[in-house]
């Protein structure tokens, strides 16, 4: 199948996910702390290292002093209402999508992921962790907006058959790339050494947080 047009490609964006209810966490996730930062500003800064600009997608609470916040337009609909409303307020080829309850995903990651969506201009492009595609992080071509707000108006909120089905109806296919391929080549690391599993560890609950500031604290040389 063919792939799609790469106008443009060069034109991209960076949205923080922020709109779950952190109901297991029992506060606003976004605010906790790892690694002695806010959740939201490790967030920020991750996606300011791959040089796009930076926005806050479907927040609960105010997050304005962050940076700035896109409304939910489609509320309940969990991740992929806060995606929808991120696309609808982009005028960007490509958004780069990362939840605020991944804080030890690498920078060097995204930047990969976006550097492979410039070049191939695939509709979705995310990675492959032990043979499972992962969710997130994702960069999106707007060409998927379409395909994304039927699918949520049908009620199917589940990311990870989306990024396997939206490519078809697009007559193209994603981009899925292991990332134990591109660690092995060199291509992404973690700044304090840790392994790929630990990076899409999401940080839900108290104790969730609590192993993963162990991990930072126990990885800083």
């Amino acid at each position: 199948m063919s792939r799609l047009s790469p106008e443009k490609l060069e034109s991209a964006v960076g949205f923080v996910l922020a709109g779950g209810q952190s109901s297991r966490m029992g506060a606003d996730k976004a605010l906790e702390l790892c690694a002695g930062k806010r959740l939201i500003q490790i967030a920020l800064s991750a996606l300011a290292e791959v040089d796009v600009t930076a926005r806050i997608a479907g927040s609960r609470t105010s997050l304005s002093a962050f940076a700035v916040e896109i409304p939910d337009i489609f509320p309940n609909a969990g991740p992929m209402g806060g995606i929808l409303s991120g696309l609808t307020a982009s005028a960007s080829a490509l958004s780069l999508f990362l939840p605020v309850d991944l804080p030890l995903m690498p920078a060097s990651l995204l930047a990969n992921l976006l550097m492979r969506a410039r070049i191939t201009g695939a509709p979705v492009t995310a990675t492959s962790l032990n043979g499972r595609l992962e969710p997130f992080p994702v960069v999106l071509h707007r060409s998927v907006l379409g395909p994304l707000t039927r699918l949520l108006q049908s009620g199917q909120t589940a990311c990870h058959r989306a990024w396997q089905t939206i490519p078809a109806e697009l007559e193209s296919v994603a981009d899925i790339v292991s990332v134990e391929i591109l660690t092995q080549a060199g291509q992404c690391q973690h700044p304090l050494g840790l392994p790929p599993a630990i990076w899409f560890h999401s940080a839900n609950t108290p104790s969730d947080l609590a192993y993963l500031n162990r991990l930072c604290r126990n990885s800083i040389p």
